[in-house]
C-alpha cells in the first residue's frame, strides 16, 4: 500500500545519510547507493555522501563509463571562505562545483550545414564558444553537482541531477547506445585521458620526438586489435598541443620568487599535500606529490620500506629538499613525495604527515608499510609512528658516506683509513653494548690523534651532534646495507641532474627546484618504469636508474667471491668484466667495509661489499652485520622497558620465536670462535621476553 512505502528523506537530514567510501581506487555512480530527496530545490534528485578527498576518483569513475565514455568539464564553480556564513544551510557550501558531461549541453550534430551556409549559433550555456569544441557537442544533459559542505568540510555532497547520457528528447546521445554515433569518435570520451596526456607529456620532456610518439601510440593500437577508446585516436595534433605546452613552460611565473612560488601553487593544488607560506612566526613548507607518485608509494610502499632522504642540498639550494622513497622489486629508490621547506625538515614533520597519510589511506585505509627509515635521529619519530603505524628504523647512509670520503679525502695511508673506518663503526654502533658510548668516541680521537686533518672535520662537523645519534642508536632499530645502497644511488642521481654548470644561477630560486621536479625529473621516472613495464623505449632507458650497489651484487656469482674462513679480516671478489682482475675487502660482512675497487675509493657504497654482506649474512662466517645485533639487542631491551605501544608490542610478538633461535644461533658462533662471547644470560633472558610477549 503506498502508506507503508518508505518516505522520502527531507534536506534537513542529509547529514545522516551514511558517508560512502568505496573500496575502489576510482568508483563510479554504480557503486553508490543514492537516495532521493524530498521538496527543496534539489527535490526529485539523487544525493549522497562521501568523503571530500575523493571527489575527483568519483568524476574519473563516471568519465570511465562503458555504454557512455565521457570526460566532465568543470561548468561553474563558487568558493566561500570559513566564518564567512553567521547561520549557514544545512546544504550550505564551502565550495560548490558543477561538472557537465563535455558532449553537452549545446547540441551542435545539426548545425554544420546551417553554420556552412554562413549562420552563427551561440552556445546555449551562454559561457560563449569553445574553440575546436563545439562540433563535439552532442546535447547531453549529463550532469551533477558537487558541495563541500560548510557545517562538514570534510565531506562533500554530491547531487545528481542527470545521471543518464541523453540529449532533451530523452535519447542517447552518444556512447555505444547512441546508433548515430556508431563508427564515429563520438562512441568514445571527447578527450584523451589523464594517464595518456601524462605519458606522453614525459616523453616529450625527455626529448622523444613527435614522430616516435605517434608511431607508438600507433603499434600499441594495432597491438590490441583496433581502436577500442579515445586514447587510441591520439592525432599529431593532440601531441602538438602538448608540445607547445613543454615548450611554453616556464619556472619564472613571477620575477620575485614567492610570488612565483604562490603562483604555482594556485595553479597545481592537485599536486599539493601541504603549503604553508612565509611568515615572521611559521616556516615556509610545500610538499609535492603527482598522482603517478601516489600509485607508486600504493604499490610499492604497501609491506614494503618508506625511506626519508632529507635536507639535500643544505649548502646550494636556497631551501633544502627532502625526499620520500619507495624501493621497487630491483631496490631502486623512487621518489613518492617531496618536501621543501625553510626549516629544519624535522622539526616540522608532524604538520605535514599527517595530510600526506590521509591522502594515501583516502585511496587504501588497509595501506601500511612495513618500516619507516629516518636517516636524522632528531626527527619526531612518534608522529612518524603514530600516523604511519609501522616500526621506525634508522638509517645511516649519509653517516657513513662522510665518514668514508672524509677519511679517503684526509687520510693518505691505506692502513689507518682501514683501521679509523673500522673503530669509527664500532664508536657508532657500541651505543648498544657499552654504557657510556661516548667513552668509546674518545678512545677512538686519542688512538688516531695524529690524523689531524680528519679530527678537525670530525670535531666540527659530528662531534656536536655524537649523542644524538647515540641516542638514536638506543632508541631505534638499524636497517640494513640493502636500503642504503638505493638511497645512495637516488642521491648521486639528484646530484648529477640538479647541481649541473648550467643550473647554476636558479639554484637560489625555488621555483626552478619545485619546475624542475615536476617536469623533467618526474618524467624521467615515468618513463624509466614505463619502459621496464613494457619493454617501449628500452633505448631510451637511463640505466642509471638500476645502478644502486644493491641491484648489481645480485648479479655477481658466489663462485666469484674468494673468502677465507680462517682469515675473516678482508676478502676478494674477482671482476666480471676481467677475471684476472680481484678487489679486497676489509672487515667483509659490515656495513663499515672499505674496498679497492675505483667506485667504493670515490667514497660509494660498492657492489662487492654488498655482495660480502649477503655471503657472510647467508652461510654465517662472518660476525653478522651491526644492524642485525643492534636490532636484536633493542628487542631484548624490551624485558626491561615494557612496550605501550601497540604496533612495536605486535612487531615484538611476531618476532620473539625467530628472535629465540637467533640467539641460539650466535651461541653456536660464539662457542666456534666465529663472534664475540654473548653475555650468559642472553638466553635466559630472551626466555622470560618470549614469555612476557605471549
Amino acid at each position: 500500500m503506498k502508506g507503508h512505502e518508505p518516505k522520502m528523506p527531507r534536506m534537513e537530514d542529509i547529514l545522516n545519510l551514511p558517508v560512502q567510501d568505496p573500496p575502489c581506487a576510482e568508483f563510479s555512480a554504480a557503486h553508490i547507493k543514492w537516495v532521493k530527496v524530498e521538496g527543496g530545490r534539489q527535490g526529485g534528485d539523487d544525493i549522497a555522501l562521501i568523503p571530500f578527498a575523493r571527489v575527483d576518483d568519483f568524476v574519473k569513475g563516471e568519465s570511465s563509463n562503458a555504454e557512455c565514455p565521457a570526460s566532465f568539464r568543470i561548468e561553474s564553480r563558487r568558493k566561500r571562505s570559513e566564518g564567512s556564513i553567521s547561520k549557514p544551510r544545512i546544504d550550505g557550501y564551502l565550495e560548490y562545483t558543477l561538472y557537465w558531461c563535455s558532449y553537452g549541453p549545446e547540441d551542435c550534430r545539426d548545425s554544420e550545414s546551417v553554420n556552412g551556409d554562413g549562420f552563427n549559433i551561440k552556445p546555449a550555456s551562454g559561457k560563449g564558444s569553445r574553440p575546436g569544441r563545439r562540433h563535439k557537442m552532442r546535447g547531453c544533459l549529463c550532469h551533477f553537482t558537487v558541495k563541500r559542505l560548510y557545517t562538514r568540510p570534510l565531506l562533500a555532497l554530491i547531487i545528481y541531477n542527470q545521471r543518464k547520457h541523453v540529449d532533451k528528447t530523452g535519447v542517447p546521445c552518444h556512447g555505444i547506445l547512441d546508433t548515430d554515433a556508431l563508427g564515429t569518435r563520438a562512441m568514445y570520451a571527447p578527450r584523451i585521458s589523464e594517464d595518456l596526456r601524462q605519458k606522453v607529456m614525459s616523453m616529450l620532456y625527455v626529448g622523444i620526438s613527435l614522430d616516435n610518439i605517434i608511431h607508438h601510440q600507433m603499434e600499441l593500437v594495432q597491438g590490441h586489435g583496433g581502436p577500442h577508446n579515445r586514447d587510441d585516436f591520439l592525432t599529431r595534433n593532440d601531441v602538438r598541443n602538448m608540445e607547445r605546452v613543454v615548450r611554453n613552460s616556464s619556472h619564472e611565473l613571477r620575477a620575485d620568487d614567492e610570488c612565483s612560488v604562490r603562483m604555482w601553487v594556485q595553479r597545481h593544488q592537485k599536486l599539493v599535500f601541504f603549503f604553508q607560506d612565509y611568515s615572521v612566526s611559521e616556516p615556509f613548507i610545500l610538499g609535492i606529490q603527482t598522482d603517478w607518485q601516489l600509485q607508486q608509494m600504493l604499490h610499492y610502499g604497501h609491506n614494503g620500506l618508506v625511506a626519508f632522504h632529507s635536507t639535500f642540498g643544505l649548502k646550494k639550494l636556497k631551501h633544502p629538499l627532502s625526499t620520500l622513497l619507495v624501493f621497487d622489486s630491483s631496490q631502486n629508490a623512487i621518489p613518492v613525495a617531496w618536501i621543501i621547506t625553510s626549516s629544519l625538515v624535522g622539526q616540522d614533520i608532524h604538520k605535514w604527515i599527517v595530510l600526506l597519510c590521509e591522502r594515501i589511506r583516502t585511496k587504501d585505509p588497509r595501506w601500511r608499510p612495513n618500516a619507516f627509515l629516518v636517516d636524522d635521529p632528531s626527527f619526531d619519530i612518534s608522529s612518524i609512528r603514530e600516523n604511519f603505524q609501522c616500526r621506525v628504523m634508522l638509517c645511516i647512509w649519509h653517516v657513513r658516506r662522510a665518514w668514508m670520503r672524509s677519511l679517503l679525502k684526509n687520510c693518505y695511508n691505506v692502513d689507518v683509513q682501514r683501521e679509523m673506518f673500522k673503530h669509527l663503526g664500532w664508536a657508532l654502533y657500541s651505543a648498544r653494548s657499552v654504557p657510556n658510548a661516548l667513552d668509546t668516541v674518545e678512545e677512538f680521537m686519542q688512538v688516531f690523534v695524529d690524523q689531524c686533518a680528519f679530527m678537525d672535520y670530525f670535531k666540527r662537523r659530528w662531534l656536536p651532534y655524537i649523542e644524538l645519534w647515540v641516542n638514536g642508536m638506543r632508541s631505534l632499530p638499524m636497517a640494513g646495507s640493502e636500503p642504503l645502497a638505493a638511497i645512495e644511488s637516488y642521491h648521486l642521481w639528484l646530484k648529477t641532474k640538479l647541481f649541473n654548470a648550467q643550473n647554476v644561477n636558479f639554484w637560489s630560486r625555488v621555483d626552478w627546484l619545485v619546475h624542475t621536479l615536476t617536469t623533467e625529473f618526474h618524467s624521467l621516472y615515468c618513463l624509466y618504469q614505463y619502459s621496464l613495464e613494457t619493454g617501449y623505449f628500452a633505448n631510451l632507458r637511463d640505466d642509471s636508474f638500476s645502478s644502486n650497489a644493491w641491484y648489481q651484487a645480485l648479479h655477481i656469482p658466489d663462485i666469484n667471491v674468494i673468502l677465507d674462513e680462517q682469515n675473516l679480516r678482508l676478502a676478494k671478489v674477482i671482476s666480471q668484466a676481467d677475471r684476472t682482475l680481484a678487489y679486497t675487502i676489509w672487515n667483509p660482512g659490515s656495513e663499515f667495509s672499505l674496498c679497492d675497487c675505483p667506485w667504493s675509493r670515490l667514497g660509494n657504497l660498492c657492489k662487492h661489499v654488498i655482495k660480502l654482506a649477503i655471503l657472510c649474512k647467508n652461510r654465517q662466517f662472518a660476525r653478522p652485520l651491526l644492524a642485525a645485533q643492534v636490532y636484536r639487542q633493542s628487542l631484548l631491551t624490551l624485558l626491561q622497558n615494557p612496550p605501550d605501544d601497540p604496533v612495536v608490542l605486535e612487531h615484538a610478538t611476531l618476532h620473539a620465536t625467530r628472535l629465540q633461535q637467533d640467539i641460539k644461533d650466535l651461541e653456536g658462533l660464539s662457542n666456534n670462535g666465529l663472534l664475540q662471547p654473548l653475555p650468559p644470560d642472553v638466553n635466559s633472558q630472551m626466555t622470560v621476553l618470549f614469555q612476557r610477549l605471549h
